[in-house]
């Protein structure tokens, strides 16, 4: 059988099929002749990235058919058969073409055959083999992730790890050290260290305070080869923060605080603001204050602002400088969190010293609110009580008082200004106001600014002075059939008093009537009373209606009376006794006038009221011009007809107008209907001349202005009278003999502005005379 011969640059021989390979030529022929059949070769071993212009041998391929002068060639089938490997069709060998990387593909299989180079026939079946790129360190180590962030807390300890870093390396790790990374750290000494493994960063340095240092940057280096020399390297970078624990306490910017604070500063404000710094941050630098000493009466109150980390004092209660001037106070700013290894939560404290401002205060009443009694129709000027205030001030004021009248709008009280006595100014009646609320103001005589208020409610106490009442106007029916002693009405009565013991009513009928024969009352011993009837010969015809004047006297001090009169009315009722007619029908029956008879009448009667009405509704004049409630304004009144010339007098009186001396009274407008009647004016008083038109005409327009029935309508007055001359004469100089210039007209500027321009057009200077 023929055998392949390969030479390539490492050898693993198989006993498979005819193919064999060889490292060199003797000991190739060597392993060929003592072989009893051929052999295959199955790896061939490539460099990666090798350099140089010329193809690089892979490995030679041989068969035993190549002997003597057979015409037989190599063919070399595969994966980068012919791009990246090619064959010596007559010798075998296998160049590599191109630059090649392991990284990229790793091995490539091939095919390799003999066939007859004439014809192309296979000589034997095809032979599979591999070829292997080897790994050389042509790749760095490299850190994807980076660069890193990581964070520590502050003050750790010694080997506390931070943060692992991961590098790699794209070349072969089983071959060689190409890809054996070892660490270390190029910056960042002595605060951390790595371990050259794992690559774990750690905490190299004690006490690393964050308040000192917040960041660190550390450069961490990754070399290949073992870290031998001559090997890869990358680097990346680590930000290391630390991150801060409570290991600060708070402090005050200073150990003593002085405030002053007016006495008059209203409760809940702010008298003065304290801050203690911490050099943590966020929650650890967090403070709450408080008052831990100096405040026994409970005046003040601290206030934590969390935001602005403040202390706010505040009032909890009024201060008065008359009574203390100073405070001093320890306050103390405590954190809100703590580490457990600090043994309890940091605090500092500070003294405050607040010093009470002398303030102008308003004067102090006595009370905040008065309660004063006084009797109805108590006299005028009857001391109610008093009032009294001060100033608080150290140097004391004279105090006025005052009655604030919005509260006493009726002023039915005064007060004296010097002693704040209140006295009545006006009668009282508790039973139109039983309470009076009034607002007393007291003001200081030096400054009239500071003002206090007291209310005082004033009681009006009750006296008997009201005589009592029936409860509401009664009106009793008593039946025709009744019988003696039946009760007709029940009667009570009110009073408006209120006496402290209560009410108590004596009924009794008035001295005339004691002997009355008809009725009699009855105490029913609730301050009641029934009205009893005392025969039954009660009849409508002979009496419809009886009055029985009945006495109500009160129980007060003393006792007050009056009479109320019982208006008592017979009706005809049924035999169960309930009313069936109490009107007049009663009166109108005997005389033999039924009831159908007086609907008749009535009848005729409104028949004849509606004639009349249509009758005089037919001859009513209706009004020439407008309706009452017509607005004519912007409106076009149209005439179909001509007018009756002077006969026309609907609109005006013409006669009037042409004759004005004969004007005596009052000519009603004839265009409007008023709704007011107007006495006649009395007549004008005319001259040695007669009627002075323009007066006339003034008279009527100052008429038509003021007359409030009259809208104010446009309308057309035609005044056929010219008029009697006038005093400043004729302005025309057809009828006078002189000429233009020989004529003064400087008279017509004395005239008024009206005649001014008119003037300056006749009025001509010298050298308009000689033009």
């Amino acid at each position: 059988l023929p055998v392949f011969f390969f030479i390539p640059f490492y050898l693993f021989a198989f006993p498979k099929n005819r193919f064999s390979s060889s490292l060199g030529l003797g000991e190739g022929q060597r392993l060929l002749s003592r072989a009893k059949r051929g052999w295959v070769w199955n790896q061939m071993f490539v460099l990666e990235e090798f350099s140089g212009p010329d193809p690089i041998l892979v490995g030679r391929l041989h068969t035993d058919l190549d002997v003597g002068g057979k015409n037989i060639k190599y063919v070399l089938a595969g994966e980068g058969a012919g791009t990246i490997f090619a064959i010596n069709e007559l010798t075998g060998d296998i160049h590599a073409m191109k630059r090649l990387d392991r990284e990229e593909k790793a091995e490539y299989t091939l095919t390799a055959q003999v066939v007859n180079a004439d014809t192309d026939e296979p000589l034997e079946p095809p032979s599979e083999f591999i070829i292997k790129v080897q790994d050389i360190n042509d790749n760095p180590p490299q850190f994807i992730e980076g660069p890193y962030r990581a964070s520590v807390p502050e003050m750790s300890a010694v080997g506390t790890p931070v943060t692992r870093v991961t590098a790699t390396d794209a070349d072969d790790p089983v071959y060689g050290n190409s890809a054996k990374l070892v660490y270390s750290i190029l910056e960042g000494q002595p605060y951390f260290s790595i371990d050259p493994n794992s690559a774990t960063i750690k905490v190299a340095l004690h006490g690393m305070d964050r308040e000192m240092r917040e960041e660190y940057l550390v450069v961490i280096q990754a070399k290949d080869m073992g870290g031998h020399m001559g090997g890869l390297s990358g680097t990346t970078t680590v930000t290391v923060t630390l991150t801060d624990v409570n290991d600060n306490p708070p402090k005050f910017s200073k150990s003593l605080y002085e405030f002053v604070i007016p006495e008059d500063l209203p409760i809940g404000k702010m008298g003065g603001k304290v801050k203690a710094n911490d050099r943590d941050i966020g929650e650890n630098s967090k403070s709450t204050y408080s008052i831990v000493e100096g405040d026994e009466q409970g005046m003040f109150e601290i206030f934590t602002d969390t935001q602005a980390q403040e202390g706010i004092l505040r009032l909890k209660r009024p201060l008065d400088y008359e009574s203390k001037r100073a405070f001093t106070l320890k306050v103390e700013a405590t954190n809100v969190r703590s580490e457990p290894s600090s043994g309890g939560p940091f605090k500092d404290s500070a003294t405050v010293k607040v010093v009470v401002d002398d303030s102008d205060e308003p004067p102090i009443f006595s009370k905040p609110m008065y309660l004063l009694e006084v009797n109805e129709n108590a006299p005028i000027n009857t001391v109610i009580g008093s009032v009294t205030a001060r100033d608080p001030d150290s140097s004391s004021s004279i105090v006025r008082y005052f009655i604030d009248r919005h509260t006493d709008l009726e002023r039915q009280f005064n007060i004296n200004v010097d002693d704040g006595k209140i006295t009545l100014a006006k009668p009282l009646d508790r039973e139109t106001d039983m309470w009076h609320n009034i607002t007393v103001t007291a003001t200081e005589v030096r400054n009239h600014s500071q003002i206090s208020r007291a209310i005082v409610a004033i009681r009006v106490m009750d006296i008997n002075d009201n005589a009592p009442e029936f409860a509401t106007e009664y009106e009793a029916f008593l039946c025709e059939n009744g019988k003696p002693g039946q009760v007709i009405q029940t009667v009570s009565a009110v009073d408006k008093d209120d006496p402290i013991q209560g009410h108590y009513f004596d009924y009794r009928l008035v001295p005339e009537m004691l002997n009355n024969p008809n009725f009699t009352i009855k105490n029913n011993q609730d301050n009641s009373i029934s009205v009893l009837a005392k025969h039954d010969t009660f009849r409508r015809q002979k009496q419809e209606m009886y009055f029985l004047p009945i006495i109500v006297t009160d129980n007060g001090n003393p006792p007050m009376s009056s009479t109320n009169t019982l208006t008592i009315r017979v009706c005809g009722c049924s035999k169960d006794g309930i009313v069936q007619s109490c009107n007049v029908e009663a009166y109108v029956l005997p005389i033999g006038l039924s009831m159908g008879a007086l609907i008749a009448i009535l009848a005729c009667i409104i028949l004849l009221l509606v004639v009349l009405f249509v009758t005089l509704r037919r001859h009513k004049n209706e009004p020439l011009i407008i309706k009452d409630d017509e607005d004519v304004r912007e409106n076009i009144i149209r005439y179909d007809d001509e007018g009756g010339g002077e006969e026309d007098t609907e609109a005006f009186d013409i006669a009037t107008l042409q004759n004005p001396d004969g004007i005596n009274g009052y000519l009603p407008r004839k265009d409007i209907k008023p709704d007011l009647q107007f006495m006649p004016r009395a007549g004008q008083h005319s001259g040695p001349n007669g009627v002075d038109v323009d007066e006339f005409i003034n008279v009527r327009l100052h008429e038509a202005d003021n007359d409030p029935t009259a809208p104010p309508y446009d309308s057309i007055q035609i005044y056929g009278y010219e008029g009697r001359g006038s005093i400043a004469g004729s302005l025309s100089s057809l009828e006078t003999a002189s000429s233009d210039s020989d004529q003064n007209y400087d008279y017509l500027r004395e005239w008024g502005p009206r005649f001014r321009r008119l003037g300056e057009l006749y009025s001509v200077g010298e050298s308009d005379r000689e033009t």
